[in-house]
């Protein structure tokens, strides 16, 4: 009788694992496809709602903004309240919101509807893998953490945009909300369905509403000048002057604040006590910039350059996720069953992301998806190995009490440094467009025995497809100085590519003698309240 209620207990604990984890894995598919559904549905969008292009930014820095606040106030909702109704009405809310959005074309109600996405998003994300860690045991992380970056980082950077690809090129932009709606029914039902463990509750915190305020200006000034600073040129719009200048003040006050409040606030402090959650937070802000800066490079060169369909752009990404997702398997199995330390696979990953953005720097006009597949796939592998290392490397030492302050805080690292990595490319593309232009144009003159040749022989083609003498020499100068456009685009783009390698090649020695310091400096653990458990509940 003992046996068998034990190993009914053994069964039943085993199928409400596996119904929370993939609740929680298809929560964060939802925030997924959220999350970069403007990034191939862009020009769709802007020509159902008739939006000017400043009145369009509003929903990627909406969503954003709130998403970064979700990040960094979830801590604080997680300690009111049971985690799993956090992520479950965080799911539902995000599902709500993407159905109403689906349906309208009105500007105002999707900025507040994409507004309700980001900040459903951040909170569903830090709490699902707070639940994960303080559900399971610590031997169990790799794995289980494996799993959960499948849809928060593997979905958005390359499962995503394909599937929107496909539903741009066959439907319309609308079915990409569409999508999210069975998936958040379905991921709040099995959460309700499984029997969470019990968690250790963190210590309450009351609000703070100067805090919540300080943090939430620096957050959206932030994030309007980091997506929109390149279309204004920077600091020679006022606009991003003072944006800039006050959200570094509200920053530092909202520091400030955190120091001398009395008692727990927004920004747990004691998280930088553990070495090891401090390098990884300095990590974060470099891997987001790979993520989120190859995963814009690589379909804006295929759309812009290359002419690719929306579906075949997001394709390219796909083959991608297969090889991410076996990195993280790889990664968890070494971890997990041979005890490798997750700080082993990221030279190895950074040497991959290195060696993609460096193949992918010799692309041209006549490249096609093969040419890119290998620069591709080795890219995938090479996330795969970072991402997983430097969660584990983050949250392992942390105790059950700040552990979701650390992985918000995390979180908004990676996005931020995301951010920054977008816009840095974008400005030095349109940079290296212009100064490329000009330099190629220098050479492209009236007198030149090339040019003269190339004009000839285009007007001929022309003039042959029953086009007049004068009309054909007019599109034949017309047409080199598209070619001349088109080259410059092409060297902007390789140069972007290889920019991201130069990222790593001075990052990654910065990033081991800051390792090296933390290590001298003291034991890397969280000498604080008891770690996370070392068995299962």
């Amino acid at each position: 009788m003992n046996t068998y209620a034990s190993a009914t207990r053994r069964h039943t604990t085993t199928t409400s694992g596996v119904l929370l984890m993939t609740g929680i894995v298809l929560a964060t598919l939802t925030e997924a496809i959220a999350s970069t559904v403007l990034s191939l549905a862009r020009s769709d969008i802007i020509g159902d709602t008739y939006a000017t292009p400043d009145e369009f930014a509003w929903l990627d820095i909406g969503y954003t903004a709130f998403k970064l606040i979700g990040f960094m106030s979830a801590a604080w909702l997680l300690s009111r309240v049971n985690p799993r109704n956090v992520v479950v009405g965080a799911t539902l809310a995000m599902g709500l919101a993407c159905a109403l959005a689906a349906l309208s074309t009105r500007l105002d109600l999707l900025v507040a509807l994409r507004v309700i996405q980001g900040f459903s998003g951040g909170t569903l994300l830090v709490g699902g893998q707070a639940i994960i860690f303080g559900a399971y045991a610590r031997h169990q992380q790799p794995f289980l953490q494996a799993l959960f970056a499948m849809g928060a980082v593997v979905a958005s950077a390359t499962i995503a945009p394909a599937l929107q690809g496909w539903l741009i090129d066959s439907q319309s932009w609308a079915w990409i909300f569409f999508c999210v709606v069975p998936l958040a029914l379905a991921a709040s039902g099995l959460l309700l369905i499984a029997d969470a463990p019990a968690l250790i509750k963190a210590e309450h915190r009351p609000f703070d509403p100067i805090g919540f305020t300080l943090m939430a200006t620096a957050l959206l000034c932030f994030t309007y000048v980091l997506t929109q600073g390149s279309r204004w040129d920077w600091f020679e719009e006022p606009r991003i002057v003072w944006l800039t200048l006050t959200g570094a003040a509200a920053l530092l006050a909202f520091v400030g604040q955190q120091l001398l409040i009395k008692g727990p606030g927004l920004l747990d402090f004691s998280l930088f006590q553990s070495k090891d959650f401090s390098f990884a937070l300095i990590v974060s802000f470099v891997a987001g910039a790979a993520l989120f800066g190859s995963a814009f490079l690589i379909p804006a060169f295929a759309l812009s350059v290359l002419g690719f369909r929306p579906t075949d752009a997001g394709l390219l990404l796909l083959p991608s996720g297969g090889c991410f997702i076996a990195a993280l398997l790889i990664a968890a199995w070494l971890m997990q069953a041979r005890r490798v330390a997750p700080f082993a696979t990221v030279p190895f990953g950074i040497l991959m992301i290195m060696l993609a953005m460096w193949m992918l720097s010799g692309s041209t006009s006549e490249s096609g998806a093969h040419d890119m597949m290998a620069a591709v796939l080795l890219r995938g592998l090479g996330l795969g190995l970072l991402f997983l290392s430097i969660t584990l490397i983050a949250f392992s030492d942390l105790n059950r009490r700040n552990l979701a302050s650390g992985i918000g805080l995390f979180n908004t690292g990676r996005q931020l440094g995301g951010l920054m990595g977008v816009a840095a490319l974008q400005s030095l593309i349109e940079h290296d467009l212009a100064s490329n232009a000009v330099v190629l144009g220098s050479h492209v003159t009236a007198g030149t025995g090339a040019v003269i040749e190339r004009l000839t022989g285009l007007s001929a083609l022309l003039a042959g497809k029953g086009i007049d003498a004068v009309s054909a020499g007019r599109a034949a100068t017309s047409l080199l100085g598209r070619a001349v456009v088109g080259q410059s685009t092409v060297i902007a783009f390789d140069t972007a590519f290889m920019a991201v390698t130069l990222l790593f090649a001075v990052a990654a020695p910065i990033l081991v003698a800051i390792k090296i310091g933390f290590a001298r400096s003291g034991n890397g653990g969280h000498r604080g309240a008891s770690p996370l458990p070392q068995k299962s509940s």
